[in-house]
């Protein structure tokens, strides 16, 4: 049986619809901490030291951490008392009362509700399943070792890394640290070594962010990379996982308090400071992309195309 050739029109109009039925390629921009932007604040829910416990809510907010399972935050702050579930605008949606700890600086999640806070002084790592509404008694809990006791100079955050389930520690000052860690929260033992020796000009390091949790990042080299802040420095930082300083974005015209970071998967960091009885959150955008909803035409498209509308032209004359 013959087939029935398409017209240089028709063929003109199937080309099109390939190509352009095709899906965006558009290059993956690295994190660039210079083209970000101070895009909103935001109160969090304030506490009242003097009150019982329970009610210190973001009172004194040390850490932050992002929950891509319902894309919210959880904070907490350094006095315990709760550990908020909060809207990525700040506001409150549920708590939890954790009692007993002493300082906790460091959060981070890991998914299906689950987090692990670390605490300062202690050096103490522990594996929290959240319940919104619920208590949790510290002793009721398998620590996990990092360190042993420091004074006011220890732990300061914690970040996981789901491509193999390790975790990246900081340690504030004399001397500043950055570790890799390998938890088990069963057995309550760890495996931890020296990540880097930070050599970057800050006071202190306040709080450690991975960028494998960012999804346009899974699969390129800037996967490895790292968000670091200085609360006395108020700078945030990106480093690679040799220490070398990549960007940074000024945090003195926000606050001198800023504690702790968090990225969520579309490259919008979030940033909290305590600010005496006023903790904040402050969110830095990424530039828009514009060309992220440009079909890509790819070379072989092009030169089709070409062709096709040069034998239109041709049976025209």
């Amino acid at each position: 049986m013959r087939m029935r050739s398409l017209t240089a029109t028709g063929g003109i109009t199937v080309i099109l619809m390939l190509i352009f039925s095709m899906p965006a390629q558009a290059a993956i921009p690295a994190l660039d901490l210079d083209q970000y932007q101070h895009t909103a604040t935001h109160l969090l829910p304030p506490g009242d030291f003097s009150q019982n416990p329970a009610t210190l809510n973001a009172h004194e907010v040390s850490a932050v951490t992002y929950n891509w399972d319902n894309n919210t935050l959880f904070v907490v702050g350094d006095e315990g008392g709760n550990l908020l579930e909060v809207t990525l605008e700040g506001e409150e949606i549920s708590k939890m009362a954790i009692i007993g700890f002493n300082d906790p600086e460091g959060l981070t999640y890991v998914g299906n509700g689950g987090l692990v806070l670390v605490e300062e002084r202690n050096r103490d790592a522990y594996y929290i399943n959240y319940q919104a509404g619920g208590f949790l008694f510290k002793n009721n809990l398998t620590p996990v070792d990092l360190g042993g006791f420091v004074d006011n100079i220890g732990l300061e955050g914690i970040s996981y890394d789901p491509r193999d389930d390790s975790f990246i520690t900081v340690k504030e000052k004399l001397p500043q640290e950055v570790n890799l860690n390998q938890l088990d929260f069963n057995n309550g033992t760890a495996q931890t070594n020296s990540l880097f020796t930070p050599i970057l000009g800050v006071a202190d390091i306040a709080d450690v962010q991975v960028l494998a949790t960012v999804s346009d990042y899974t699969d390129s080299a800037e996967a490895d990379n790292l968000l670091l802040v200085s609360q006395e420095s108020s700078l945030l930082m990106k480093v690679d996982r040799n220490g070398n300083l990549l960007g940074q974005f000024d945090l003195s015209g926000l606050s001198s308090s800023a504690e702790g970071v968090t990225i969520d998967p579309w490259g919008t960091i979030y940033i909290v400071a305590e600010n005496g009885s006023n903790p904040t959150l402050y969110v830095l955008s990424p530039p828009q992309e514009v060309a992220e909803d440009i079909p890509f035409l790819p070379l072989w498209g092009l030169l089709v195309l070409s062709g096709l509308f040069g034998l239109q032209g041709r049976r025209g004359s």
